[in-house]
Formats: structure tokens, C-alpha cells, sequence
């Protein structure tokens, strides 16, 4: 598959050829979704807890004798049927993490790429560099790439242009800066667009390829 390669201002530059093992891979949806589903668990704290009849305050005496009385037996003021009582089958802390064979991630992220590329969804250019850090700069940047799509912009590397590049990006909520290698299917599919430096591709061919 060729794409255009652009520069800042959105004007074509050359052709470059994508790598077929991973924007022309099968396009699995079951395996997209298995990944999804398995990033967002894994996100997710587990540090929801109530209190059981043994963690709550108060209790101890027996509200009243065994027999004699007339009314049901009762041990405690703090079993789950009295008000103020602990709680049964109710949340406690616990993890939600599922696992996920590494091959089966890498499959799953090309797939997504794939149909992010036959989608047209790919945006290469030549090299991410600002003339000045600026919020507005790069908004209209990303004006000239995307129009008023939502973007997630891959960077080959942590450096100078990378640093700017997320600085100036802090204030935009319709985009996102990530390194090529720290790619995910999450943060692939919350964004219209992916735009790409040409250096990014050999990090993608290096985890993907």
C-alpha cells in the first residue's frame, strides 16, 4: 500500500510504500475486540471494598437471650439483617487483570492498523519539527494534516522534538502524543486519525514486524 508522505503544511512530498506485514495484515474484529477488552480490565484498580459483619463497629453483646423470648434468635447487632450491619456478597478488592499471549497483541494491533490504513486513516509525513512551541502552532499543524479530525501522533522516540512536540499538545483535547513503541489498541481506536512520522514506521516494524 503506498501513501502520500506530507509535510507540515499538508502539501505531498513523495510515495512511500507501507509494510504489507502490518498495514495489509488480515483484519481479525474477534481479536481487536479480545485486546480492547483486556487493556480496559487491566486498567481498572479493583479497590472497591465493603465491610463484612466482622469489620464494622459496635456488636459484641448478644441483643438477648437464646430461648424465652418469643423472637427469632439473634448472635449479633452487626449480621447483615440489622441496620448498620455488615455486608454479604459485596465488592472487596480484587484484580481484574486478564492475560494476553504477546503474539496475540502484536496480531491484534495489526490488525487494527490494517483497518485504520484501508480506511485512510494513516497520515505519514516527512518529520514532526515546530518552528516554536506553541499551542496555536500546532494546532493549525494539525489543521493542515487532519482538518478537524481527532489525531494520535506517533513519535519514533523521547528527545527535544518529542518534548515539544507534547508540550504543545498538553492543551489539546482532540489529540494525543505517544511513542511508536508504547502503540495500543485503546488509544488506536480513540482517534479518527494516525499520524505518523516516517522514522516511526522502523519502531512499528521493530515491535510489529
Amino acid at each position: 500500500m503506498k501513501v502520500d508522505v506530507l509535510d507540515l503544511e499538508g502539501k505531498k512530498l513523495r510515495e512511500v510504500e507501507l509494510p504489507a506485514a502490518i498495514f495489509e495484515a488480515p483484519v481479525n474484529v474477534d481479536l481487536m475486540h479480545q485486546a480492547y477488552v483486556r487493556q480496559m480490565a487491566n486498567a481498572r484498580l479493583g479497590t472497591h471494598d465493603t465491610k463484612v459483619r466482622g469489620e464494622v463497629a459496635g456488636g459484641g453483646a448478644k441483643p438477648w437471650k437464646q430461648k424465652g423470648t418469643g423472637r427469632a434468635r439473634q448472635g449479633s447487632r452487626r449480621a447483615a439483617q440489622w441496620v448498620g450491619g455488615g455486608r454479604i456478597h459485596t465488592p472487596h478488592p480484587r484484580s481484574y487483570e486478564q492475560r494476553m499471549p504477546k503474539k496475540m497483541r502484536q496480531a491484534a494491533l495489526r490488525s487494527a492498523l490494517s483497518a485504520k490504513a484501508a480506511d485512510a486513516g494513516i497520515v505519514l509525513i516527512d518529520e514532526f519539527s515546530l518552528s516554536e512551541a506553541k499551542t496555536k502552532v500546532m494546532a493549525q499543524t494539525l489543521r493542515n494534516l487532519v482538518g478537524t479530525s481527532t489525531a494520535l501522533v506517533l513519535l519514533p522516540e523521547k528527545g527535544e522534538a518529542y518534548d515539544l512536540v507534547t508540550k504543545t499538545t498538553n492543551n489539546l483535547g482532540d489529540t494525543k502524543v505517544l511513542l511508536a513503541s508504547y502503540l495500543n489498541i485503546r488509544d488506536l481506536f480513540g482517534y479518527d486519525k494516525l499520524i505518523l512520522p516516517v522514522k516511526a514506521l522502523d519502531a512499528l516494524v521493530a515491535n510489529l514486524g
